[in-house]
């Protein structure tokens, strides 16, 4: 296990880093307000403590943030790590990518004492689940990522306070536990669809596993679940709502009228499911088992063959 030395963090390129007590890691972006952070594979740049230390025995002035990294630990010999290691700090998960980088301009350390170490001990990593880091905080390596689970109900007479109690939001949250999700979050949204897709945003960027919504998949002119699903989603899984559809058809024949969606959005699955209780109870149950696999293949836990 190491520590947190240093988080470090600049707005434009080409410019130090400066250091922060706090950051909020986005999932598959990388440190919120960091100019290297996006949609590719050297979203975090780390380095480890000793190999800063022994560098300033040399006679070089350094900072943090002085080598362009985002993270400074202790504990930890990252250039000796393989690719695909994970580390675990709280609830964020890194994969490490990149060990090293060519310098293709030469920075200010470099032209001070002629060296740099961030091309040869330096590693880059990607972020498979969001959070918060703070200074002083451990890391450490990391296995499977644990199951988490949101849960949204998209209801106008539930946001209002007309209905009493979320029957439906209650048994998904019973379910999940049941299956060994970690509740991150419950939340009741009116139909509105730009409140919905801002909180499934919202929600993905943090990396939560499965995000489950309740309501909203009729054929009401409020019933907009599905098409603010569908716009946050970069892929689509229609073979999960089609299951649910078929399975209910044994049931009931209304169940052709359901509208549900489902997709992913980076490393999150989104299913809509049922507004009522007893549909949600059927649905969910019959989807689950199955669904925690397909979360292990977007978090890179288990291979799809």
């Amino acid at each position: 296990m190491g520590k947190i030395n240093a988080i470090c963090i600049s707005e434009k390129r080409g410019t130090a880093k400066k250091l922060v007590e706090t950051a909020h890691f986005v999932t598959e972006f990388g440190i919120l307000g960091d100019a290297h952070a996006g949609d590719w594979h050297r979203q975090v740049s780390l380095l480890g403590q000793a190999e800063i230390d022994d560098f300033k025995a040399r006679g070089a002035k350094v900072e943090p943030g002085s080598f362009g990294e985002n993270i400074i630990a202790e504990g930890f010999t990252f250039k000796k790590l393989p690719i695909g290691t994970r580390l675990q700090c709280g609830d964020v998960f890194f994969e490490i990518t990149q060990i090293g980088k060519e310098c293709h301009s030469h920075c200010a350390i470099y032209q001070q004492i002629g060296d740099c170490i961030m091309p040869r001990e330096g590693v880059f990593a990607r972020v498979l689940h969001g959070g918060t880091i703070s200074v002083g905080d451990n890391l450490d390596f990391a296995e499977k990522i644990p199951l988490d689970a949101a849960i949204i109900t998209v209801s106008d007479r539930g946001f209002y306070g007309l209905r009493e109690n979320d029957i439906s939001g209650d048994k998904c949250e019973e379910i999940l536990a049941t299956a060994g999700y970690k509740i991150h979050s419950r939340t009741t949204l009116p139909d509105v669809k730009q409140l919905l897709t801002k909180k499934l945003i919202e929600l993905a960027d943090v990396g939560v596993g499965l995000i489950v919504t309740t309501g909203g998949t009729g054929f009401s002119v409020r019933d907009i679940t599905p098409e603010a699903t569908i716009e946050v989603c970069t892929r689509l899984a229609p073979g999960i709502a089609e299951a649910m559809r078929n399975f209910s058809m044994q049931k009931t024949p209304r169940a052709m009228l359901s509208r549900a969606a489902a997709g992913i959005r980076k490393r999150s699955l989104i299913v809509n499911l049922p507004g009522s209780p007893k549909a949600v109870d059927e649905c969910l149950n019959f989807v689950l088992p199955q669904l925690q696999h397909g979360i292990d293949i977007l978090r890179g836990e288990n291979c799809d063959h």
